[in-house]
């Protein structure tokens, strides 16, 4: 029996500096196919190739993934600066009607990163372009040297708000994660519930209040370890289980979850 598809945004990258290329991190595939337990699919984010409609069609659920270039600050209405950094107006035109689909239809998503950016942007809220700027706050970046363990590696703790959605998930009110971002929250848009934030004050788990499906999003990197994460592994779990309900109640069948 087909497993459920999830649909994995793609990000746009230069192969060896001049092949144009779409790309996703196989650390993604990896939980959605091991973890969540299903059907990976990457997406070309871009709307000269795919449609939010057919998207909406062909998947069961989707994976915002993270990546260099930032929502463009036009989305949020602000002008564009310096410190706004690189930006992907293909992905912009795509991921976000795709997110305010999903809320209305309920179908499940999850977002990671530039994802928990976009799903805030989506729903009528604004970015702050460099957390690190921001009095009392801390460096969110990603550790500029070293192997990929050291710059993934567990790094803040993130406090989740008693009896939250995060919290039932997780099982623990405190968590250790990653951090690999420039930008964060300023406002949050409607109906988004900052369900957890760093001890900086940034926020770093929300979620669409009132949504019919599962919306949780995170500021970290989940997809790192997520077999084995203590973190990672619900989540990815949840959002599995989330994509399995949606899909049987839209198609009628179900996939067998192993044991």
């Amino acid at each position: 029996m087909a497993r459920p598809v999830v649909g994995i945004i793609g990000n746009s990258y230069l192969m060896n500096d001049q092949y144009p290329t779409h790309a996703g991190g196989t650390m993604n595939s990896d939980a959605v196919a091991n973890v969540s337990e299903c059907l990976p699919l990457l997406i070309p984010s871009d709307p000269r190739f795919v449609s939010v409609a057919e998207l909406l069609e062909v998947c069961d659920g989707f994976v915002l993934t993270g990546g260099r270039p930032n929502v463009h600050p036009a989305e949020y209405g602000e002008a564009e600066t310096e410190a706004h950094g690189e930006f992907d107006r293909a992905r912009d035109a795509i991921v976000l009607p795709l997110v305010r689909a999903c809320v209305e239809r309920g179908q499940p998503f999850f977002g990671i990163c530039r994802g928990f950016q976009e799903v805030n942007v989506a729903m009528g809220g604004t970015l702050y372009p460099e957390i690190r700027d921001l009095p009392g706050r801390t460096n969110h970046r990603m550790p500029p040297d070293g192997t990929l363990e050291e710059k993934f590696a567990l790094r803040h703790v993130v406090t989740l708000r008693e009896g939250g959605v995060f919290h039932k998930v997780l099982g623990a009110r405190e968590v250790m994660t990653n951090t690999l971002h420039g930008q964060g929250i300023n406002t949050p848009g409607e109906r988004i519930v900052i369900d957890g934030e760093a001890a900086d004050g940034t926020p770093e788990a929300i979620y669409v209040e009132d949504a019919p499906g599962f919306t949780l999003s995170v500021q970290w990197h989940p997809e790192w370890n997520p077999g084995s994460d203590p973190v990672s592994r619900p989540l990815f779990c949840a959002f599995g289980d989330a994509v399995r309900e949606w899909s049987v109640s839209r198609r009628g069948i179900g996939y067998q979850k192993s044991a």
